[in-house]
């Protein structure tokens, strides 16, 4: 006899089953995501409210990258096939954006007066924005519907 697994259970048609993005090791990718939505959103709002004036390239992208990592909390958490290809695209923006801004962080560190996330590849924050988006890509990938 068969093993039945979840989806072969299901009453849905293929094509209207939702992958479960946020579930299993995706609940550690939504919780770090949401995490890291709060403190970049909180670190970055203050900063651009009191003081813009210091390092405003610094607090502009450290607000853009709070917003990535909602969009993929949101992504994660919604499911489904478009989720988790805009989660995709958003991850690799993500990577994208830590590896260039840590880079220039590093060759010319007189352009940030002052620290983003993805300053020097996320080392303020224990390296996770470096490893949170690799980690979300292969989640991604292995999550597809097939």
């Amino acid at each position: 006899m068969a093993e039945s697994t979840p989806d072969s259970t299901s009453t849905e048609p293929a094509g209207n089953r939702r992958t479960e993005l946020g579930q299993g090791p995706g609940r550690l990718l939504v919780l770090l995501y949401g995490v890291f939505t709060v403190a970049a959103a909180s670190r970055s709002i203050y900063q651009l409210i009191a003081q813009y004036h210091e390092a405003p390239l610094a607090y502009v992208l450290s607000a853009v990258s709070a917003v990535v990592y909602a969009f993929i909390t949101v992504s994660l958490v919604r499911g489904g096939e478009g989720a988790r290809k805009a989660a995709i695209v958003c991850c690799a923006a993500e990577l994208l954006g830590v590896l260039t801004i840590g880079t220039w962080t590093l060759v010319d560190p007189s352009a940030f007066p002052d620290q983003t996330v993805w300053s020097d590849y996320g080392m303020g924050y224990l390296f996770i924005p470096i490893f949170l988006p690799v980690t979300g890509l292969f989640w991604l990938r292995r999550a597809r519907q097939d």
